[in-house]
């Protein structure tokens, strides 16, 4: 078990301080951070929080997964790895692929 949770299903107003203040009732909390369209600074609807030990993140996970906030019920559970590979989308691509079409 990891200690970095995935929050979804975030209101677009969530903040890091609400989301500290909820995750502390679990536990020790590390860092906060929502995450924010770089464009327009708006949040995307997710967020990840660390807790400070692997019991605490199960904890939090058991009270705080359906919990509803802003009229919306949270999806909480472990943070998977960011997804590794180069190219275009999330599953990356082959990188010795060459172009199918003539270069004039």
């Amino acid at each position: 078990m990891g200690r970095k949770l995935y929050v979804g299903n975030l209101s677009y107003d969530t903040g890091e301080s609400q989301l500290q203040e909820l995750f502390g009732k679990a536990g020790n909390v590390d860092t906060v951070k929502v995450m924010r369209d770089m464009a327009t600074g708006r949040a995307r609807g997710f967020a990840f929080v660390e807790m400070s030990s692997d019991e605490e993140a199960q904890a939090a996970i058991s009270q705080l997964n359906d919990f509803e906030l802003d009229g919306r019920r949270l999806a909480v559970n472990e943070a998977r790895p960011k997804p590794t590979g180069g190219g275009f989308g999330a599953g990356g691509g082959d990188s010795r692929r060459r172009r199918s079409e003539p270069r004039w």
